[in-house]
């Protein structure tokens, strides 16, 4: 780990705890100030007494902020990184208004409670923000960046050498490049550890032999190296067991998903409330695309398609109609320009079915937005595998059957991807590794990146 890093991370502890006494501070200035305009005040809250509890109160929450892993040295994306402070918020703000219950001579300002809640988490969002600025600003200037050593020889290691060359804000140098592992490779990688100018190690491809592996393994544990590997398909099935003795025996249970159990409930709970706001937000906006549909080409406004869901069950899938009228009949007539005829999925370029509108519509995924109704109705949700056709799903191998054990979403891994063009097996791959590792901010972070991902790689389905 850079000292930058460490630095970086720390310094995000006493600037959090001044951000939230600025918050709290802004809480009591909006109440006793703005609002007392419109809704006097029934209970007078001296601003002295009440920001010494403030003082007290953002301590707490800073330890609330660290067990969530908003602290966690590892660098992670700051969208990521929104969904950790709003957890650690509102378990803050959960655990003040238990206090209140408890201690009902405490204070009674509701309005206080909840704004300080919505600007603790503005604030510390725009802090990260400006910590993480401040870090990119220092890797693009070469400040903190760690030296790697890239191992493989296949697309992914040529895409993360890309990557790496193209965007010196992720804070990684490639050294040197070695497309295989020989005994000249590891002799230089073991003159360059011993020179104290290697970082990491980076295992980039997946197929290396399980022996090279824990070569590079060997050398960098001996070394205090730090080692990092793309995983593959395999990884993604075996990330998340259990391990239990029975009579003295160890015996591995391969747990499906986060999602069972409790994970289950506050996914759903997350769906049902996000999905009826966004009907409702949706709803002017969704009357005005509904007018210029009708106004577009002959035929209804939405569309009923049939799609298979979690456990193989067949639904109707809600959208804004934007193909010609019948479009489905015409589909056997394309199926030699089908542009995914490696996997079950068909997808054609220019597609003459798609209306004129049609093509706004899908270049903006605003086609998909009745697919709300999906989700409140269960059927759904709002991040999870895409949804595909009965016939697509009867083309699935083995493996792929594994993106119906959860409900598919409006929005996922690979809509985010950063990449339009990808096979059906990377779509399963990126979809598997969302299955296995599941969590609220995985959610927050797939949520907040789609609109950008939508506006610049989305391509037409």
């Amino acid at each position: 780990m850079k000292r930058t890093d460490l630095f970086l991370a720390a310094l995000l502890v006493p600037l959090d705890y001044l951000v939230l006494v600025l918050a709290g501070w802004a809480a009591y200035a909006l109440r006793f100030d703005q609002v007392a305009q419109l809704l006097p005040v029934a209970t007078p809250l001296p601003f002295a007494g009440y920001i010494r509890t403030v003082l007290v109160v953002a301590l707490g929450w800073i330890v609330v902020l660290a067990a969530a892993g908003v602290y966690a040295t590892r660098q992670r994306r700051v969208t990521g990184e929104l969904g950790r402070i709003f957890l650690g918020a509102s378990t803050g703000v959960l655990m003040i208004i238990v206090f209140i219950f408890f201690r009902r001579e405490f204070f009674t300002s509701r309005f206080i409670i909840l704004a300080g809640w919505v600007l603790s988490i503005l604030f510390l969002w725009a802090s990260h923000l400006l910590v993480r600025g401040v870090q990119r600003l220092m890797l693009t200037r070469g400040v903190g960046v760690r030296q790697a050593v890239i191992v493989g020889n296949d697309a992914t290691t040529n895409h993360l050498l890309s990557t790496f060359h193209s965007r010196p804000e992720l804070g990684v140098r490639v050294l040197r490049h070695y497309p295989q592992v020989d005994p000249s490779a590891l002799a230089e990688l073991g003159t360059l550890i011993q020179q104290q100018t290697v970082d990491e190690v980076i295992q980039a491809e997946a197929g290396l032999s399980r022996a090279q592996a824990l070569e590079l393994l060997d050398h960098c544990l001996e070394s205090n190296v730090s080692f990092r590997y793309a995983a593959d398909v395999l990884d993604t099935q075996v990330a998340r067991v259990d391990m239990d003795y029975v009579a003295g025996v160890p015996i591995m249970e391969l747990k499906r998903t986060p999602l069972d159990g409790w994970g289950r409930i506050l996914k759903r709970t997350f769906d049902l409330v996000g999905s009826t706001l966004g009907l409702i937000v949706c709803a002017v906006p969704g009357a005005i695309v509904a007018g210029l549909i009708k106004l577009d080409s002959a035929g209804p406004v939405f569309v009923r398609l049939e799609r298979v869901g979690e456990g193989q069950k067949r639904f109707r899938l809600w959208k804004f109609r934007s193909m010609i009228r019948d479009a489905e009949a015409l589909k056997p007539q394309l199926m030699d320009r089908n542009e995914r005829a490696d996997g079950p999925l068909f997808k054609i370029k220019d597609d003459p079915r798609i209306t004129r509108l049609g093509k706004f519509l899908r270049r903006t995924s605003i086609d998909e937005l009745p697919q709300l109704i999906n989700v409140v109705r269960g059927q759904m949700s709002l991040v999870g595998p895409r949804p595909h056709e009965p016939a697509e799903v009867a083309r699935y191998e083995k493996h792929h059957k594994k993106l119906l054990t959860i409900k598919p979403g409006i929005t996922g891994m690979a809509q985010i991807s950063g990449r339009s063009n990808l096979s059906f097996d990377d779509e399963a791959h990126l979809d598997t590794y969302y299955i296995e590792h599941w969590s609220f901010g995985l959610d927050a972070q797939i949520l907040l990146r789609t609109p950008a991902a939508v506006l610049s790689t989305k391509s037409a389905a």
